[in-house]
């Protein structure tokens, strides 16, 4: 019973639920009024993108699908992990993982399975203001902090986006005439974007691995099918980021 009403007040708490609550009063209040149109259309589309059901049904088209390549034994020479798996926190100097480390820590199991021989972490600073912050390194020294040897790791830390990642990495592998397997790991919604820029840029013998996957297996319950979700909302943007940025870099030619 503690733990149905700990969900319930959850629920009731969130300040998404009362904008949406003050929503539908404000639909009651103008429904006689020539805004009714307006203010229904407002709380129908908040509502749709704000249903973790229907949001995860998008997810679930646009997620990349690997073949499920963690359950098997292939080796590789070398594992690409892409940036943007946390951000650096100035005061104690160091890189807080948010849940796009899961890139990281998934090569990790793989690297010392010995499926992977070498990791190259690919990410400069993504910011404006801190120019200097750049993701690879302060990745490759907590990677040095838990024993992963200085010679198993590579990075490249000038790019700002996918489309540097590939060609910035391509031009170490070249430098170093590098021919082997490549293991190009990053997150499943970002994963149909990131490969197709590798593959366009010039990489051979590539496959894909994919991490912090959103959607599971479909669920029916109660809340998740009908009550409104912040996190879904989170979820919405951040998939149709994906989306938008796949276009437009198809535009530009760069997939």
């Amino acid at each position: 019973m503690f733990f149905i009403l700990s969900k319930a007040l959850a629920f009731l708490i969130a300040p998404y639920t009362w904008f949406f609550v003050g929503l539908l009063v404000l639909l009651k209040k103008v429904w006689n009024t020539p805004f009714k149109r307006y203010v229904l259309m407002l709380t129908v589309f908040i509502y749709v993108f704000s249903n973790s059901f229907l949001v995860d049904e998008l997810v679930r088209a646009w997620e990349y699908e690997d073949d499920n390549i963690y359950l098997k034994d292939t080796r590789y020479d070398l594992a690409i992990v892409l940036g943007g798996m946390g951000r650096v926190d100035e005061r104690q100097h160091r890189f807080d993982f948010t849940c796009s480390g899961d890139r990281l820590f998934q090569t990790l199991g793989l690297y010392y399975k010995k499926r992977v021989h070498k990791i190259l972490i690919t990410g400069g600073s993504g910011s404006i203001s801190h120019p200097d912050e750049r993701e690879a390194t302060y990745v490759k020294d907590y990677l040095k902090t838990i024993s992963v040897p200085d010679s198993t790791i590579i990075i490249e830390n000038e790019s700002k986006n996918t489309y540097e990642n590939a060609v910035f990495t391509k031009h170490i592998l070249d430098s170093l005439h590098f021919k082997g397997s490549i293991l190009l790991v990053t997150s499943s919604f970002h994963m149909r974007r990131s490969l197709a820029i590798f593959k366009k840029a010039g990489y051979q013998n590539i496959t894909p691995y994919i991490t912090n996957k959103f959607t599971g297996n479909r669920k029916y319950e109660f809340d998740y099918c009908l009550l409104p979700n912040a996190e879904a909302v989170t979820t919405f943007n951040l998939i149709i980021h994906e989306i938008v940025g796949y276009i437009t870099y198809k535009i530009k030619g760069y997939l």
